[in-house]
């Protein structure tokens, strides 16, 4: 073998080890991104596969879940969770409404709660009917600051008023807080885009299955004792 014949192998050897690396990481950025769209198609499918209860149940109290506010005036989303919870309310399906939302920082200067009480007031909704839960700032907060609530005024049935792509994220975290005798009313919006909202809930999901696999193992504290 000449010279030049070992100087090949020994530069198409460094090639090679060259290139290792790369195939590397191409197989694991190829086997990261099939595992991105089996996990958002899973996803995906869990939030589509929701359906209303029906019966819908009677309850002690719905806990209204909080979203923005426009000038201190439920958006057009929030709105129909509160219209959902009025009619709840007017059908004596539950006798109370635990009102949820914090400051959402977008200009208003009222929490949700508040502005979800303003909107429920001027439509004859009695304010002794109707308990303000002002500090949540997403999801878990709601349910998590609502459940001490419904215990200090003895309401043990309950039901949840969201969106349908919203229910089954809430209905995990509700079961992960130990919430019982509860369920989970989600209806399909009028006003929202269904594309938009199951994106960005499929990224929400995936967070929170991330947050309570943190909580479990005790390296993320709960805001508060449960």
């Amino acid at each position: 073998m000449t010279a030049a014949s070992n100087v090949k192998i020994r530069s198409k050897k460094r090639s090679r080890k060259r290139f290792r690396p790369f195939k590397l990481l191409l197989r694991i950025a190829a086997w990261a991104a099939a595992f991105a769209v089996f996990w958002s198609a899973y996803l995906l499918w869990i939030i589509n596969s929701y359906e209303l209860p029906k019966p819908l149940p009677k309850a002690d109290a719905a806990i209204v879940l909080g979203a923005a506010l426009w000038n201190n005036q439920p958006s057009p989303g929030l709105r129909e969770r509160l219209d959902y919870g009025l009619k709840l309310y007017k059908q004596g399906s539950v006798k109370h409404l635990i009102l949820s939302g914090g400051h959402d920082h977008n200009g208003s200067t009222i929490s949700e709660a508040e502005g979800m009480r303003n909107y429920l007031v001027a439509r004859g909704v009695p304010k002794d009917r109707l308990v303000l839960e002002n500090d949540a700032r997403s999801t878990y907060e709601n349910l998590l600051f609502s459940k001490p609530l419904a215990k200090k005024y003895g309401w043990k049935s309950l039901v949840i008023v969201t969106h349908d792509y919203h229910a089954p994220r809430a209905a995990d975290i509700a079961k992960y807080l130990g919430y019982t005798k509860t369920k989970v009313l989600g209806f399909k919006s009028q006003v929202l885009s269904v594309a938009k909202n199951q994106t960005r809930e499929v990224l929400a999901f995936t967070k929170w299955e991330l947050d309570s696999i943190l909580l479990r193992a005790g390296l993320q504290p709960p805001d508060k004792p449960f």
